[in-house]
């Protein structure tokens, strides 16, 4: 019996595949520490030595250093089992992108009010069948008087939030 067969799977990687591995998980380590605390917090990571580097990491300025530190937890990183750390890390992901959507298509409908009028109002009905429609004309009429005199647009925040609140409970 060899020596390759006794290793089993590990001796059959090459040395690329092994590197781009460990590259892999040093990315991935990268990823974590652009993290915020709250972030991290989330996310299933046992290893209390990666954690610990994770976080010296956000408190590196050097270039250098904060570069050593990657490594470091790059090799770190080959220690625990990194799939769902990665899963995790994409789900986290995936919610601020479907969040940033969602604040893009109020934003919309906001401006479709405030552009359109009574047709924007429609649209915001349809949309959303428990709206109240003359409180989205009493936001819009707001909205038009504050533009008109240049004060600040503390109506367009309210319309923003009542909107917010709607998809909140048509969802």
């Amino acid at each position: 019996m060899t020596q390759q067969e006794d290793s089993g799977e590990t001796a059959l990687q090459s040395k690329s595949a092994r590197k781009r591995e460990m590259t892999s998980l040093q990315e991935l380590g990268e990823r974590l520490v652009s993290l915020s605390e709250s972030e991290l917090a989330q996310l299933p990571i046992t290893s209390e030595s990666l954690l610990e580097a994770i976080q010296q990491a956000t408190q590196i300025r050097s270039h250098s250093a904060l570069r050593r530190q990657r490594q470091y937890i790059g090799k770190l990183m080959r220690t625990v089992d990194a799939k769902p750390i990665e899963q995790a890390l994409n789900a986290l992901h995936q919610a601020k992108v479907d969040d940033r959507k969602r604040f893009k298509q109020l934003e919309s409908l906001r401006e479709e009010v405030v552009n359109r009028g009574d047709q924007g109002i429609e649209l915001e009905m349809r949309q959303f069948p428990t709206a109240e429609r003359q409180r989205l004309r009493q936001f819009a009429r707001d909205i038009k008087r504050e533009s008109n005199s240049g004060r600040p647009p503390a109506a367009s925040r309210r319309l923003f939030r009542y909107l917010r609140e709607l998809a909140d409970a048509h969802s």
